[in-house]
C-alpha cells in the first residue's frame, strides 16, 4: 500500500511540473515585456495550476480576475501573439507537458463586462490537423500563437488565450484549462462594435465531445469545443455542425518538422477585407500500417496492469508519463 501511494504521489508530482500560463504578449513582432508580473497587463493566476469544473466563474479569466496594472494599445489587423511558458522565458523553459495533447483557443470580450454575460466572441481555434496537437504547434513555437484583431469598434477588450489538455479526458473532470485574460485598448475609428456572444461559464459542458475525450482510444476524429470563430461582421452563428479533424484510427502519424515562426492560428477576419478564417479538417494519407503487434503513435505500450504489446511502431518510441500510463510517442 505504500508503495502504492509513493508511486501516485509521484505521478501527480510530475504533471503538476507540466503546466503553463501566458507570460508576455509580442504586437505585430514587437515584444511587450513580461505581462504577468504585478505592473504588467495579464489578469495571472497566483499559480499555474488547471481548472477542470467548467461550470465556475473562474473559467473567464482564471481565478485572479482582477484587472491589470496595464492595458495594451492594438489597433484592427494587428498581430497579437501570446507567449505561454512553464517557469520561465528562459529558452531551456519546457513550455508545457508534451502529454498535455489538446486544442488552443483565443476569445474576446469586453473589458467593460468583466467577462460575465453572453459577451464572448472565440476568434481563432487550432486542434487536430495533419496529424498533430495544436499542443504540439505550440511547444514547437517556443509557446507561441497568434491571432489577429478583428475590425471592431474603438474600446477596451479582454483577450482570453487558452489551451485545454486531454492527457486525463477520458474521464469527467479529467481535461484540464488553461486561460487568462490580456487586457487591450482597440484604437481607431469605423470598426464594428461586438455583437452578443456566449456566457463563461456555459461556453462548454462535463460532457462535450471535445471535453470528454479519449486520447488514447484510437480517435479517428476531434471536434473543437465552444462556439464557432466569429466571423468579425455579424452575430455569430451556432446552428450548423463544427467541423472535425481526423486521422485513421491505427496509423502511426508522421511528425513535421517545426515551425520556425508563431503559428498563427484560424482567426477572425480583420480590416480592410473581412472574411472568416476557421481551422479547416486536414486530411493526411493512411501511414504505411505498423508492423504485427506494434502498438501505433499515441497508443499505450505499458503501465501498471497494461497487457498488451510494448513494441512501438516505426517511428515513435515508448515514453513512462506516469507508473501507471506509458505512450509511443
Amino acid at each position: 500500500m505504500k508503495t502504492f501511494a509513493l508511486l501516485a504521489l509521484a505521478a501527480v508530482a510530475k504533471l503538476a511540473n507540466a503546466h503553463a500560463t501566458v507570460f508576455a504578449v509580442f504586437i505585430n513582432g514587437v515584444d511587450q515585456g513580461l505581462g504577468n508580473s504585478a505592473s504588467g497587463y495579464i489578469r495571472s493566476p497566483p499559480n499555474n495550476s488547471p481548472l477542470v469544473d467548467v461550470t465556475s466563474p473562474d473559467m473567464r479569466c482564471n481565478v485572479n480576475n482582477s484587472p491589470a496594472a496595464k492595458t495594451l494599445k492594438v489597433k484592427a489587423g494587428d498581430e497579437v501573439t501570446f507567449e505561454w511558458h512553464h517557469n520561465t522565458r528562459d529558452a531551456s523553459d519546457d513550455i508545457i507537458d508534451i502529454s498535455h495533447l489538446g486544442p488552443v483557443m483565443t476569445y474576446i470580450a469586453p473589458s467593460s463586462s468583466n467577462g460575465a454575460g453572453n459577451v464572448w466572441l472565440k476568434l481563432a481555434e487550432d486542434g487536430f490537423a495533419a496529424g498533430k496537437w495544436a499542443v504540439e504547434r505550440l511547444v514547437q513555437n517556443r509557446g507561441k500563437h497568434s491571432v489577429k484583431i478583428p475590425n471592431i469598434a474603438a474600446g477596451q477588450y479582454l483577450l482570453r488565450p487558452e489551451i485545454i489538455a486531454l492527457h486525463e479526458g477520458f474521464r469527467l473532470q479529467g481535461a484540464q484549462f488553461y486561460m487568462e485574460c490580456v487586457q487591450i485598448e482597440v484604437q481607431g475609428t469605423g470598426g464594428v462594435p461586438l455583437p452578443a456572444g456566449a456566457a463563461i461559464p456555459g461556453i462548454y459542458s462535463a460532457n462535450d465531445p471535445g471535453v470528454l475525450f479519449d486520447l488514447y482510444g484510437g480517435f479517428t476524429s476531434y471536434q473543437i469545443p465552444g462556439p464557432r470563430v466569429w466571423n468579425g461582421v455579424g452575430a455569430p452563428v451556432d446552428s450548423a455542425p463544427k467541423p472535425t479533424t481526423s486521422r485513421p484510427a491505427a496509423a502511426p502519424v508522421t511528425t513535421s518538422k517545426a515551425l520556425a515562426a508563431p503559428v498563427t492560428t484560424s482567426k477572425a477576419p480583420v480590416a480592410p477585407k473581412p472574411t472568416t478564417l476557421v481551422t479547416k479538417p486536414v486530411t493526411t494519407a493512411p501511414a504505411p500500417s505498423p508492423v504485427a503487434g506494434a502498438v501505433a503513435k499515441y497508443g499505450q505500450c505499458g503501465g501498471i496492469n497494461y497487457i498488451g504489446s510494448k513494441t512501438c511502431a516505426a517511428g515513435s518510441t515508448c515514453k513512462e508519463w506516469n507508473p501507471y500510463y506509458f505512450q509511443c510517442v
